[in-house]
């Protein structure tokens, strides 16, 4: 019998979801940072986003809950943000083991509050439940948010000649920048209002898994330049690479409008960087390889 180990993640996904059907409300199903539905607002559409934090796979159990809650809630509008769009409602489901201190589970939800105060949203509700003795715990948000239906970015609409933006820096996420990074919302919300991106996703895999996701997803290539890859302070090329959970923005642009956008991003975000590092191409590149994979890494 076939283990999930011997598959990966994205080829799990694919197994499970290949037969599914897409109906007349879906405007983007699987593949993308949300699912996009239609809305009564003849404006916008309605963005779909679950996820999960696991203790011992994206926080260590001795960590500082509050950061936790930030995170657990910060993923998901950093998801948002990836297509253009902003949250509303948030439901949090908490399994727990039953010796689990009450203390930790107040400063997890005053991360979650503080995150959703910032970047706007509502925590409605949820669930809870008890995992059995020495699980692991395990937070889970569920959210609706919007996005007007001129500035929705997808992943799946790169072209050969378009150049490959990331903003701020990558790598080094294990220091503890993924317990306290900042969602590009702001940021994502003006590239999708003055300079449309082709595509858009966030940086959660590294950018060796994630760019080839999105390659992939638009049907072509790209070539990299990694001499101008942001690296974080104190990283080398192959941790900005393969560290993951930067939650930065990966971009494509058509190439006439860059010097545009970038004279008018320096003005907009002077304390964040938005470094070029590669076009995308006509043909299949292979030139990453690695980055995070949940079951076998793959």
């Amino acid at each position: 019998m076939q283990e999930v180990n011997e598959l990966g993640e994205d080829a799990l996904i694919g197994k499970l979801t290949e037969n599914w059907t897409t109906g007349s409300g879906v405007v983007v199903g699987v593949g993308d940072d949300c699912a996009v539905v239609e809305s009564a607002d003849p404006h916008t559409y309605t963005l779909l986003k679950t996820d999960a934090v696991i203790e011992g796979v994206h926080f260590l159990a001795d960590e500082n809950y509050q950061r936790v809650g930030w995170k657990a809630l910060a993923r998901v509008v950093s998801d948002f943000a990836a297509m253009g769009g902003w949250g509303d409602f948030y439901l949090v489901t908490l399994a727990l083991p039953a010796d689990f201190a009450v203390d930790k589970v107040s400063a997890l939800y005053r991360g979650l509050e503080i995150c959703a105060q910032k970047f706007g949203g509502q925590l409605v509700g949820g669930e809870t439940s008890s995992v059995p003795a020495g699980s692991a715990a395990v937070i889970s948000i569920a959210g609706t948010g919007r996005v007007k239906r001129d500035q929705l970015v997808k992943r799946t609409g790169a072209t050969a000649g378009d150049v490959i933006y990331v903003t701020g820096q990558l790598g080094g996420s294990i220091r503890g920048k993924h317990l306290d990074f900042e969602p590009r919302v702001e940021a994502a919300s003006w590239l999708a209002e003055n300079f449309l991106p082709n595509s858009m996703m966030d940086l959660s895999d590294g950018l060796a898994k994630d760019l080839p996701r999105l390659a992939d997803y638009s049907s072509c290539g790209y070539q990299l330049d990694f001499e101008n890859i942001p690296l974080s302070e104190g990283c080398e090329l192959s941790q900005a690479l393969n560290d993951g959970e930067d939650y930065e923005l990966l971009l494509t642009q058509p190439a006439e409008v860059v010097d545009e956008l970038e004279l008018a991003w320096d003005l907009a975000f002077p304390d964040l960087q938005l470094s070029r590092i590669g076009i995308c191409t006509s043909e299949p590149s292979d030139q990453l390889a690695g980055g995070w994979g949940h079951f076998s890494n793959k």
